[in-house]
């Protein structure tokens, strides 16, 4: 019997929360924290799924085609977007899911999951595409966000899909760029507050595209991807009050991950600098955008106490976890620092590879 192993690690955004919707860029990384799918083949007709991490077991009929997706359903959505690539199941695996991925916290345990589970696909029944790590970021994207219809952008798809440090240009025509292996002093804190995703991403993204097109309404010649954070004042008098965190955060928070960009792209980035940079884009979720909370702040403000370079909240908001640039040697103390605020976890992180399927996967005897 065949056995497949596929490893999906979570991810953390370092630059460009809430601007992947908007077509802007942003720097985030794979971190090594993972969700490991162990599938032996079966041969039955179903796949069945054991969870040990949330205590559930699912069964799904191979040849099923959903016609009709239960919401967040990812399991069924990626089968039916894969399927249009050519990949048909053909036999039943007994599967095992676990992780170290914390759950509901920024760093995408649920897009890591479903990557790993895509990958497997992939590999056990083919596709009829090149699989390449971008490949199988798209269909990451088409199954989570396309299919179900919902607000979300591409960052976790293919940071998660492509690993390491990359920037990610979201705007038409799309396009990526690893700017990095490897970054010390990293550092995630879990709050233990629940993030709250579709509908705080919904909300700001709506609230951002109005802005941005009663812009364009008296700027003809507006484009959010050429502006700039000097230009802001004589924009904001167009503007309802009530709209102008919105494109204030996203004009300052774009100037933010393109100065983040020219760091990285030196031979040796400037951790002190990346550090603050990741300052004053926390300060603009925080003020402006409004999406921490406060044990959040807390958190943060313990870090920066303990010495760090930086901090910030990572991903929809609304709890979730904090991404931390400590100088490299000096992590333990702001780990523990972030432990006394009130975090549930706090832990050094290293840059990861991305997916894939480890080497070990193997044919069994009966």
């Amino acid at each position: 019997m065949k056995e497949i192993i596929s490893l999906a690690p979570g991810r953390t955004c370092l630059f460009g929360d809430h601007q992947d919707y908007l077509g802007l860029p942003v720097i985030a990384c794979a971190i090594n924290r993972n969700i490991k799918l162990t599938a032996v083949q079966n041969d039955t007709e179903v796949f069945r799924l054991n969870m040990d991490d949330i205590n559930e077991v699912r069964v799904i009929d191979i040849h099923a085609t959903f016609s009709e997706l239960a919401p967040r359903d990812y399991f069924a959505s990626s089968l039916r977007v894969l399927r249009r690539h050519g990949c048909i199941p053909t036999v039943g695996y007994d599967i095992t899911i676990k992780g170290d991925i914390p759950i509901n916290s920024g760093t995408s345990s649920s897009s890591a999951l479903l990557m790993a589970w895509i990958n497997f696909l992939i590999t056990a029944f083919g596709v009829d595409a090149e699989v390449t790590p971008e490949f199988i970021a798209k269909m990451g994207y088409a199954s989570e966000v396309l299919e179900h219809g919902e607000p979300g952008g591409m960052m976790d798809h293919y940071s998660i899909g492509v690993g390491n440090i990359v920037h990610i240009n979201t705007k038409d025509p799309f396009s990526y760029n690893i700017i990095g292996t490897e970054l010390k002093g990293l550092i995630t804190g879990v709050s233990g507050v629940p993030k709250e995703t579709i509908g705080l991403i919904g909300e700001l993204k709506g609230n951002a595209l109005i802005a941005i097109a009663i812009i364009k309404q008296n700027f003809k010649d507006f484009d959010l991807n050429t502006s700039k954070i000097e230009d802001l004042d004589k924009y904001h008098n167009y503007l309802p009050d009530r709209l102008v965190p919105y494109f204030e955060g996203a004009i300052k928070n774009y100037h933010y991950t393109k100065e983040a960009l020219k760091e990285f792209e030196k031979p040796t980035p400037d951790l002190k600098k990346i550090g603050a940079l990741m300052n004053q884009h926390h300060a603009v979720l925080r003020d402006l955008l409004k999406i921490t909370v406060p044990k959040i702040d807390a958190m943060i403000n313990a870090a920066l106490k303990a010495g760090a370079y930086g901090a910030k909240i990572v991903g929809s908001g609304g709890g979730g976890s904090i991404v931390v640039l400590a100088e490299p040697g000096n992590e333990a103390p702001v780990v523990a620092a972030i432990l006394a605020a009130g975090a549930i976890e706090a832990y050094t992180v290293t840059v990861d590879p991305g997916v894939r399927i480890l080497e070990n996967s193997k044919i069994l005897k009966n």
